[in-house]
């Protein structure tokens, strides 16, 4: 048996195509499109009018199809999941800044 593994390094300059996302991320096209006209999903737009999205997206839409999954969530329900972990993860790291500044003891 053989397996063929392709590898997507995740930096922030490498762009990724909506068939690359679709493929590596679970979901399907329709549901990756709309996350993106909620603004869930940051796009970039080419020419041609074909979206690319940044790499880091691809980390992002993996844990939309988990959500998806193991929630069964629909779509709109896994866009309301994703901005309350983006707003949570941006609470921690207000909260490690200002512990940053407080007097150590």
């Amino acid at each position: 048996m053989t397996f063929e593994t392709e590898v997507i390094w995740l930096d922030e300059h490498r762009a990724v195509t909506l068939a690359e996302l679709v493929e590596v991320s679970g979901l399907t096209e329709r549901e990756l499109l709309e996350l993106v006209r909620a603004g869930v999903i940051p796009a970039r737009e080419a020419p041609g009018a074909q979206y690319t999205f940044s790499a880091r997206v691809v980390t992002v839409a993996r844990t939309a199809c988990r959500l998806r999954d193991d929630l069964e969530l629909d779509v709109h329900g896994v866009g309301v999941a994703l901005r309350l972990l983006e707003r949570v993860s941006d609470l921690e790291a207000e909260i490690a800044r200002l512990r940053a500044q407080l007097p150590h003891r």
